[in-house]
């Protein structure tokens, strides 16, 4: 079962060698964005991308059955390129960009400082010039504050500080390091789940614990490790029955999973294991989704390897623990798990009851609720994060009643793109945070309702029987074009969220228009 973990990520390498410019007498020798490079249809490259140095570097060090690349030296001159062209293409000070000039992102930042401290580490490396370039890149994250709370970009600045200090033989930013711990702690939830924008989001969870644990192992705070536990107990109750993990029924709609922190937090906490073995079943039967995108390729690669070289042996007995209970309800999340029967159902109360049920190992059905489409072309949806929608919670039922909203679909017109560009290049550039924050407020937080209101009924029997009951109310069938339910359908803009995974093989429910003319409402009811 190791092994799985090394396969998914070894199968990646030959794609990040493609997005790699490996000429040596190239300009941009060492750029891993091909957009930029080769194609180029975009006027900068993405600072995100030359994260692509660690995947290479741990493939380099590890001796994996099957791995092609080990100790093959040309692969560690293109990580020492890859770093240099890291410094190359970063700001004055520092900082890089990630989705439009002078962004200065701090999450393309700490992602890419991470990989190439680390590479630098593991490989042995010795460059004046390269350490320069790490402490004015450290310094910078160290004084940086982005709009949103992320938890997951406070743990990998954090990490980088650490990792800085140890390279560069400095204690400049110990004060930042707890500032930014101290930050982390503060954004979990005592339900154990830690804040990304509105609310809990599952597999940006797992890579919170995955850099924290990193983390504890450097510094060993036993407030971290409190922390941990209570992080990994609560990822615990959203595996999958059949190994796959989360979806679009938790905040940002997110399937990832990174596997790293689990292995190495096993030793302390041994529901880790638990979870592991279950993600890898998961994987053994494909379940896994695909994030082969040429902006999101290497965090799972680089994860899966670690995870793989710090894969404990004596895998310890499995015990479910919380697990077996019949209701687990996270109020502060909205997140409820119940398991009647041979059936686990997991709903979302804030998203109006998106929801995936199985029975016993199988998925049975993902439900992303109402997608009311407009003939003016405006989407109205019923997935959206709602705080101020109205449920009911009973022995064997949830009712929820609340208001459809406006999808977000902005995309990038080539004015919007031409007047981007004109504001970084004038007066955006000093200011880069603030336009961050608008672009977010389009993209991703917040909900503006339309007119149509929806009630869900989720109830089951002792056996398993599921039922699911829906009605929809609007004064607007004339403006309606088509009603249908998802299975996957999400409205906001996040950069690891939309990719395939195989429980997305389902057909959307079409309720056709001759069913809702001349109704004041419209049901659907789906037995289980």
């Amino acid at each position: 079962m190791k092994y799985l973990f090394a396969k998914n990520a070894l199968d990646q390498i030959p794609k990040i060698l493609t997005l790699l410019d490996r000429n040596q007498h190239s300009k941009t020798y060492g750029c891993f964005d091909r957009n930029y490079w080769h194609y180029k249809i975009i006027d900068f490259p993405s600072g995100m991308s030359q994260e692509l140095v660690l995947p290479l570097a741990l493939v380099y060090t590890l001796d994996i059955p099957g791995n092609n690349f080990y100790q093959k030296k040309i692969l560690k001159e293109w990580v020492l390129a890859g770093i240099r062209y890291a410094e190359f293409s970063s700001h004055k000070d520092g900082s890089c960009d990630d989705y439009f000039p002078y962004e200065k992102a701090g999450g393309a930042t700490a992602f890419s400082l991470l990989a190439c401290l680390y590479s630098y580490k593991i490989l042995g490396f010795k460059d004046q010039k390269l350490e320069s370039f790490f402490f004015k890149r450290t310094n910078w994250l160290s004084k940086h504050y982005e709009n949103g709370r992320l938890t997951n970009h406070q743990c990998l600045i954090a990490l980088c500080l650490l990792i800085a200090s140890e390279i560069l033989s400095t204690n400049q930013w110990k004060i930042s390091i707890q500032e930014r711990i101290s930050k982390i702690l503060d954004w979990q939830d005592k339900e154990g789940w830690f804040h990304e924008y509105e609310g809990c989001d599952l597999g940006y969870h797992t890579l919170t614990i995955s850099i924290l644990s990193w983390i504890y192992k450097l510094n060993h705070d036993p407030k971290i490790l409190d922390s941990l536990k209570r992080a990994i107990k609560f990822a615990s109750y959203f595996i999958h029955p059949d190994g796959s993990y989360g979806g679009e029924y938790s905040s940002r709609n997110t399937y990832n999973f990174f596997p790293h922190g689990f292995e190495l937090m096993a030793d302390v906490i041994p529901i880790s294991i638990y979870i592991n073995n279950q993600f890898l079943s998961g994987l053994k039967k494909k379940l896994n989704p695909c994030y082969s995108d040429d902006h999101i390729i290497g965090h799972h690669t680089w994860n899966y390897l670690l995870a793989w070289r710090d894969y404990r042996e004596d895998r310890l007995a499995q015990v479910r623990t919380n697990n077996f209970e019949k209701r687990a309800w996270f109020p502060n999340a909205k997140l409820l798990v119940e398991r009647p029967g041979d059936s686990t159902i997991y709903i979302s109360i804030a998203k109006g009851g998106v929801l995936k049920l199985f029975k016993k190992k199988k998925l049975i059905v993902s439900d992303t609720h109402f997608s009311v489409m407009m003939k003016d072309g405006r989407n109205a949806v019923g997935h959206l994060i709602d705080e101020n929608n109205n449920f009911t919670i009973k022995n064997n039922s949830v009712c929820i009643h609340g208001s459809l909203g406006w999808s977000k679909s902005k995309k990038m017109t080539t004015f919007n793109l031409i007047i981007l560009r004109l504001i970084m290049l004038c007066g955006g550039r000093l200011f880069p945070d603030f336009v961050r924050g608008i672009l977010q407020k389009i993209l991703i937080t917040g909900k503006k309702n339309s007119k149509h209101t929806y009630k869900r009924v989720i109830s089951w029997t002792d056996n398993g029987k599921i039922t699911i009951s829906d009605s929809l109310n609007t004064n607007d069938w004339h403006k309606i074009k088509n009603i249908k339910i998802g299975v996957d359908q999400t409205s906001i803009y996040v950069v690891m969220s939309r990719v395939y995974q195989p429980g997305q093989l389902q057909q959307w429910i079409d309720l056709p228009l001759n069913v809702i003319k001349n109704r004041q409402e419209i049901n659907c009811k789906r037995v289980y």
